[in-house]
């Protein structure tokens, strides 16, 4: 039956792709797909056991492909296919009039297997190789538009943004083979020999994957502007799929090795560059308009807080986040879809406004998973966010205190949001004339209200959550929570003030509102001059070297050479019999003398 979580879906986007586009049925066979590998996700819960098959081998050495049945992959498995599910249903309505519908449903069914892949691979080689799938698949669905100049670029740039990340984390797995001996997860062993420096070279080059699939700094820039494709698709990648793949990886990782492998340099390097994506991620966040693009900088910010957790030893308490965050993040983007559907595809809040009386259902749900991302107590991503800050304060002080700022303005960039988008008056045309989605964006945006409150709970969390830990306690009132609940009033409060009836933003700080200027020192300082310079090398060596002196220039000696010939063969019999008597003489002429 585990097989079926990976060939349902397989099945839906090659049958799709080769017979059922022209029917009408792709979306619905889809759907259908996605729905099976959730129930099939819910019957596997609590399971344990490996399965595999040999691959490939070279004299004694074999690769398998093979799949893990663990608390981990299994509780991993309920959120990719149940936020997934939800997606599809979405796009049934979303997606309906949409002329290429059957290639974007083709495509969710790719991202499900590819993503699947990853959860429940048994080695590295299988990883890797999912691992590229989901970069293959969220590029055609990212610029499944591919017809506005924007859509493609976007594209383009998540594609070669993540590859720079996963030739680190190619080079990581080889040194991990060289170290270990093995690819495969549960054989990993780190021998007392090896020395700290090169064991934490391999995980920081490993963690290089991490840093393109997980966006976070340097690596970030392309996650903002995967905002171009559908709604549905950034609800799945933001939420359950691609950009939560770097720290399920990592946390796979650490359970192969030891969490103690990442004591020292690399396990502080992966806290900093997590705690300092959260800080930048928020920060811009304040400054942005698009409401897609608040989110996405959201979600920026709390993968931040994951791989900030995982560098920090307390991986249970970043996959606990990932988990409540994988609801209520699907809440909010599919939310933002519903909004922006009936307002007709306007995404700029502040062209919106007083969506609270026209659209009352989404207002609801899109309030409860705002609380659950701001933390609100009692609602899931208070009790998972609060476990991340308990480490922080336990571990390393400094990282606590920027946690801490990003838990002030996390709730300030939310209210803001929520506060300029649903309250007040219409600021448009498109906005005053919106109203309640349909049936079938409504329901998943209930079912994920209803997981966004209790998934935090250890009655739910203990069953479902991938490799949970009941802490033994709901809620510890100590110095943590009481920072965190201040943080929480601090936030909502200065957002209200500011922003509660405010025709236009009152603030203006370019610096967060540009993204701290790094899109544009990666375009101007090394895509114009790099890719640009590069590009003419490439030219010169084309058109010189291959077109000019090896192609052009044999062709040419070819053409020289058979017009030579050609002249000899002139077709009059005198002068090939004159030819043909010269040449004899020449060779009697060598025989004899030479």
């Amino acid at each position: 039956m585990a097989w079926l979580l990976l060939i349902l879906p397989l099945v839906a986007a090659v049958s799709n792709q080769l017979f059922l586009r022209k029917l009408g049925i792709a979306h619905l066979i889809s759907t259908a797909s996605a729905a099976a590998t959730f129930v099939i996700a819910i019957l596997l819960l609590g399971t344990t056991g490996s399965l595999s098959f040999p691959w490939a081998s070279i004299v004694t050495f074999q690769l398998d492909i093979g799949i893990t049945l663990d608390t981990l992959s299994t509780g991993m498995m309920i959120v990719v296919t149940g936020v997934g599910l939800l997606v599809h249903v979405f796009s049934l309505a979303y997606m309906k009039d949409d002329s290429a519908k059957a290639r974007y449903f083709t495509g969710l069914a790719l991202f499900m297997f590819s993503m699947t892949g990853i959860v429940l691979s048994s080695n590295f080689i299988m990883t890797f190789i999912f691992w590229e799938l989901v970069g293959l698949s969220s590029y055609l669905l990212i610029g499944h538009w591919y017809e506005k100049d924007s859509a493609a670029d976007a594209a383009k740039k998540a594609f070669i943004t993540n590859r720079i990340g996963d030739f680190g984390f190619m080079i990581g797995i080889l040194m991990l083979w060289g170290i270990t001996g093995t690819l495969t997860f549960s054989e990993m062993e780190i021998p007392t020999t090896v020395s700290a420096g090169v064991l934490g070279a391999a995980l920081l080059c490993v963690f290089c994957g991490a840093i393109g699939k997980s966006a976070q700094l340097p690596l970030h820039v392309w996650l903002p502007d995967a905002m171009e494709g559908p709604t549905p698709v950034s609800a799945l990648i933001h939420a359950a799929t691609m950009v939560a793949a770097g720290v399920y990886m990592l946390f796979r990782l650490q359970l192969s090795i030891g969490a103690d492998s990442f004591e020292g340099f690399s396990g502080t390097t992966i806290a900093w560059i997590g705690g300092a994506t959260s800080l930048a991620a928020a920060l811009m966040a304040t400054q942005q308009d698009d409401i897609k693009k608040i989110l996405a900088y959201s979600t920026l910010s709390q993968l931040g807080y994951m791989i900030m957790a995982i560098g920090l030893l307390a991986g249970e308490a970043a996959m606990f986040h990932l988990f409540t965050h994988a609801w209520f993040k699907a809440l909010l983007f599919l939310g933002s879809g519903a909004i922006i559907y009936a307002c007709h595809h306007e995404q700029n809040i502040w062209k919106m406004g007083g969506l609270l009386k026209k659209m009352p259902i989404t207002t609801l749900t899109f309030a409860i998973g705002t609380a659950a991302l701001i933390a609100i107590p009692f609602t899931s991503g208070f009790f998972s966010k609060e476990q991340i800050l308990e480490a922080a304060h336990h571990h390393n002080p400094a990282l606590f205190w920027i946690a801490a700022g990003v838990a002030v303005l996390t709730p300030f960039y939310m209210t803001r949001a929520f506060v300029i988008t649903f309250l007040g008056k219409s600021r448009s045309e498109n906005s005053s004339h919106a109203h309640e989605v349909k049936l079938l964006m409504s329901l998943p945006l209930i079912a994920l209200a209803v997981m966004g409150l209790i998934a935090g709970f250890p009655f739910i969390a203990e069953k479902l959550a991938p490799a949970y830990k009941n802490p033994g306690h709901l809620i510890h009132l100590g110095f943590v929570t009481y920072i965190s609940v201040g943080a929480l009033i601090t936030g909502v409060t200065a957002g209200f003030i500011l922003y509660a009836g405010k025709e236009k933003d009152p603030i203006s700080i370019p610096l967060f509102r540009n993204r701290f200027y790094l899109d544009a020192i990666y375009e101007k300082g090394i895509v114009k001059y790099f890719q640009d310079g590069f590009a003419a090398i490439v030219h010169f060596f084309d058109e010189f070297v291959i077109n000019g002196l090896l192609v052009g220039g044999l062709s040419r000696l070819a053409e020289t050479t058979g017009s030579i010939f050609r002249r000899a063969q002139s077709g009059n019999l005198q002068a090939y019999a004159f030819t043909f008597g010269l040449g004899v003489l020449l060779v009697i002429y060598f025989t004899v003398f030479y």
